[in-house]
């Protein structure tokens, strides 16, 4: 008979990765439940400021914690990049990227826009992403080659065509040196986009680009567990992930743009430009 690490090492060896999401949607949906159990207990005094705007609670931590302790049970030897450093940061082959709760800001101030983003990143490329909107419970996933999913049913980005019929989503840097190119792309999507939204939670935009509530989304100063579930997500559900500049560096490159294909190129000459 087969044991758990022994059938959870054949998953790895076939790259069963639908497998390995599937075992983990219920953890994550799990510590969900405990962040909007925990909504209207946290005080004032129970809040920390780990940088500027950046604030943190024992939810954060411990929801961290408890992804750890299970996603350690699904795959025993893999390594971890979390927000909150709960736990020893270490990359390994096997790498589950995490960030227990984004929008804590949102969820502070009673907002209901806050998620669970968990990616898994197998030599250098992710393969697994899941999203949980941690108050509405919408689930949002995927693996690699598999397509995207909300809570079963197949999902896909918009068809949008030009910028001036786009819903574009961004988010804004928690302190920046020069505020000026952020200002410069915001007015030009001011003018030609049909609307702006600044949502909170990077982890959100990136999968309602995938599932084609918004057209696009951009931002920088990001961290990798602010986006790496998402975009693959949003890769999946045959949309078009960047860095600034076009490339492929936005996991760890701080920046990102992700768009249906129609738009991606006309949005990311605008940024580059005005980031230029």
């Amino acid at each position: 008979m087969l044991t758990f690490d022994t059938l959870l090492l054949q998953l790895m060896e076939r790259k069963d990765y639908k497998n390995i999401c599937e075992l983990s949607i219920p953890l994550i949906k799990s510590t969900g439940v405990f962040i909007k159990d925990e909504l209207n207990k946290v005080t004032q005094s129970q809040i920390e400021t780990k940088d500027l705007n950046s604030l943190v609670s024992y939810v954060d931590k411990e929801a961290e914690k408890q992804l750890v302790e299970g996603l350690r049970v699904i795959l025993p030897e893999s390594g971890f990049i979390t927000e909150e450093d709960t736990i020893k940061q270490e990359t390994k082959e096997a790498t589950w990227i995490i960030d227990p709760l984004d929008g804590t800001s949102n969820y502070l101030h009673h907002i209901p826009h806050f998620a669970v983003s968990v990616g898994l990143m197998v030599d250098g490329e992710i393969v697994v992403g899941i999203v949980l909107n941690a108050y509405s419970g919408e689930c949002f996933y995927a693996w690699k080659g598999g397509g995207a999913y909300l809570d079963g049913t197949p999902i896909s980005v918009s068809e949008t065509r030009e910028i001036k019929s786009s819903l574009i989503a961004t988010g804004f840097p928690y302190k920046v040196d020069d505020v000026a190119p952020l200002i410069r792309t915001l007015g030009h999507f001011m003018r030609y986009a049909r609307g702006i939204r600044r949502m909170g939670s990077a982890a959100l935009d990136l999968v309602y680009v995938a599932c084609g509530r918004f057209d696009c989304y951009y931002e920088t100063t990001l961290n990798a567990w602010d986006v790496a579930a998402g975009t693959l997500i949003v890769t999946e559900a045959g949309g078009m992930v960047s860095d600034f500049d076009g490339g492929d560096n936005f996991v760890f490159g701080r920046q990102v743009i992700a768009a249906n294909k129609h738009i991606h190129d006309d949005i990311q000459e605008v940024i580059t430009g005005n980031f230029r």
